[in-house]
């Protein structure tokens, strides 16, 4: 692995600044001072990770083996005088992901702040290519033998500044922030079309993102009003990709990069109390998102549009009401329109593909009602309704329906069993269906036309959970959580040689126990674990006449993707003595991955060929502790030891047309020790 250059480990700037600016100030020493006045402190040290790695470091830098400084400070001022809070704080300003922030405000007044952060991403794969260029908007593919390149590791970073101010003036309170985040690097990328191995490439990035946001807040005792802006703009400073050689229609000379677009909403939300019993709320709101970046790569001939003028304009009505109808009987209604109109144009020429307008109409009902039993018994019962109103579009390779509706309805019942023992079981069941099916018109006769898209299909679904709280003794708390759902598809009901493609069915159950232990006043321990088990199952065949049923003698199958994690957790923190606090906390996650094809006839099962599975496990310690020189200082040892283990095959079994590999470590284990002195004073 090519090791990334490493942050230079030195005493920043702003730590030396800090210690000679407040040595002063730690000297004093008043027992009431520390009581009344807001405290500071500053931590100073170094940390070292013992390997180069590709997950634990991922998104703070500590990737590369070497020493890491460790910064991190928090300064608190209060003028009793006027109320006004000074902060200054900083945190991992030795790692590549540091963070400062600025705020002085005047509580119930006014107040701003300035915020700085930076967020690394590094790829969890090491990439061995030939490549030319990576990281630029002009690359060259090189080929080679497998395994025969340079190394890489390619990663992003955002550079994220964020200004906010705030100002009450009698009954308002206006805040308005504004955000400018900055994203340079490389990922990965490829480049191939039908027919055409595909070759590796790298996308250039060099991202600017602004956010705007400003909201005035209006509060009577009866009233309160919310009215706001949020904006966003996105801009790509990297507009094409070139790369050689171009081979005419295998591989592309060119490829447009993600073009500017932009998006601005208005919206005013609030709520009103009719009486003590009785409240209503709203929302109403409107966007516009654009994108009207010029064409980075001229269009073919007979085009006259500059962009694609994208244009998507979002109306969003809301409301509810909620009240108390007798001492016993509480209950909501809501009501949510949102209607997302594409108002794109299409442009219709024999080289492109049309533009598919995406317009959807959503609107959303739930009525619940919560009502007290004799004998500690609550019983609450709601119903929600959803309807999905979509665009039909001029041309579609799959099968569609223009409406989507679902209805749910649910129950439970809650008690306090015990003093001790609180549980609470439900259950729900909901139901989808939809208009009349649309088959694809421009394969009337191909497989589509049997098989409905997930995300359409008539479904039934049931639900039961099972919760219970329980503390059997003071120091002991339980709570204990089952979850478990079945979903079954009509699909089209389209049948051919006793086959039924499409969604068939699926399952998910997880279950949870988390516990909690105060040993003593100064020892308390916790434990936790989890077992989820999500699967879905489809079937399919691969012959298709006219008519669009499957071949009697032709392969069909169904394949079933499984997910199946299992977790576990230990924590446990102590004050030894006086002067010693430690601290540790185990984890363990293990996820399978399964991939089960199981024929439906004699050729299928002579054809298919198994998937292997994939099973990843994340074992990770972390231990600390702080010893107190005395009462403003002490000093703090953190340990961390991280093993990530998986068989993933997706990538090792990969090899792009030019020879580039994309792999990972399978067995990754990493020590991180750090150690830190810290001081505290006002």
């Amino acid at each position: 692995m090519k090791a990334s250059k490493k942050d230079p480990f030195i005493l920043t700037a702003v730590a030396a600044a800090l210690l000679l600016a407040f040595g002063p100030a730690m000297a004093q020493d008043s027992s009431v001072t520390q009581l009344s006045e807001p405290q500071s402190s500053i931590d100073v040290g170094a940390a070292y990770v013992n390997k180069d790695n590709q997950r634990f470091g991922q998104y703070t830098g500590l990737t590369d083996k070497g020493g890491y400084g460790i910064v991190d400070f928090n300064l608190d001022k209060r003028d009793d005088s006027t109320g006004t809070w000074f902060r200054l704080q900083g945190r991992d300003l030795g790692y590549k992901d540091p963070e400062l922030r600025l705020e002085q405000k005047r509580q119930g007044d006014w107040g701003y702040y300035i915020d700085y952060s930076r967020i690394p991403r590094y790829e969890p794969y090491t990439v061995n290519t030939g490549l030319q260029g990576l990281g630029t908007t002009s690359q060259t593919v090189v080929p080679i033998t497998p395994g025969a390149g340079a190394d890489y590791q390619l990663h992003t970073k955002r550079d994220r500044w964020t200004i906010g101010l705030q100002k009450a003036y009698r009954e308002w309170d206006v805040k308005v922030r504004y955000r400018n985040e900055q994203k340079d690097g490389s990922q990965l990328f490829s480049q191939g079309r039908f027919g055409s191995y595909p070759r590796f490439l790298t996308k250039p990035i060099d991202y600017t993102m602004q956010q705007v946001d400003v909201m005035g807040d209006y509060n009577t005792d009866r009233f309160q009003v919310r009215v706001g802006y949020y904006g966003s703009i996105f801009e790509d400073h990297n507009k094409v990709l070139t790369a050689s050689p171009a081979t005419g229609t295998n591989y592309f000379g060119e490829t447009s990069l993600p073009p500017d677009n932009q998006s601005h909403q208005f919206y005013v939300t609030g709520g009103y109390n009719f009486t003590d019993t009785t409240r209503g709320d709203f929302k109403v709101s409107y966007a516009r998102a654009t994108q009207d970046d010029s064409w980075a790569i001229a269009p073919p001939a007979g085009v006259t549009q500059t962009s694609l003028n994208g244009r998507v304009d979002t109306t969003l009505v809301q409301g509810g009401v909620s009240g108390r109808a007798t001492s016993k009987l509480t209950w909501r209604a809501d009501l949510r329109y949102e209607n997302r109109d594409d108002k794109t144009p299409m442009v219709v020429n024999a080289s492109l593909d049309p533009y598919t307008q995406r317009s959807i109409e959503r609107t959303t009902g739930k009525v619940i009602g919560h009502y007290s039993l004799p004998m500690g018994f609550r019983l609450t019962g709601d119903i929600t309704y959803d309807q999905k109103k979509r665009e039909i579009p001029e041309a579609t390779v799959v099968d569609f329906r223009e409406t989507v509706n679902e209805a749910t309805y649910r129950v439970e019942l809650r008690r306090a069993v015990s003093p001790t023992v609180t549980g609470a079981v439900s259950v729900a069941h909901s139901k989808r269906d939809g208009s009349d099916w649309l088959d694809n018109l421009l394969e009337p006769s191909s497989a589509f036309n049997l098989i409905a898209p997930l995300n359409l299909a008539d479904r039934d679904r049931d639900t039961v959970r099972l919760v219970v709280n329980w503390m059997p003794s003071d120091p002991l708390s339980l709570n204990f959580r089952v979850d478990g759902s079945r979903d079954d598809y009509t699909g089209r009901n389209n049948e051919s040689a006793g086959l039924n493609v499409g969604p068939r069915e699926g399952r998910a159950n997880n279950y949870s126990l988390d516990a909690s232990y105060v040993f003593t006043e100064s020892v308390t321990g916790t434990a936790w674990l989890s077992h989820g088990d999500n699967r879905i199952s489809e079937a399919t065949c691969n012959e298709y006449p006219a008519g669009g049923t499957c071949v009697a003698g032709s392969d069909a199958w169904v394949g079933q993707v499984k997910n199946v994690a299992d977790n576990f957790g230990l924590g446990l923190t102590a004050k030894a003595t006086s002067r010693v606090d430690v601290g540790a906390n185990v984890t363990y996650a293990k996820v399978r991955d399964e991939f089960d094809l199981s024929a439906l006839n004699a050729l299928a099962a002579a054809d298919i060929v198994p998937l292997d599975n994939i099973t990843t496990k994340v074992t990770t310690v972390r231990l600390y502790g702080k010893y107190a020189l005395d009462r403003k200082s002490g000093v703090r040892v953190d340990y961390i030891y991280d093993q990530y283990q998986t068989d993933d095959w997706t990538w090792s079994r990969w090899i792009y047309a030019d020879g580039t590999t994309v792999l990972q470590d399978p067995n990754q284990k990493v020590n991180y020790v750090g150690v830190s002195y810290y001081y505290k004073f006002q």
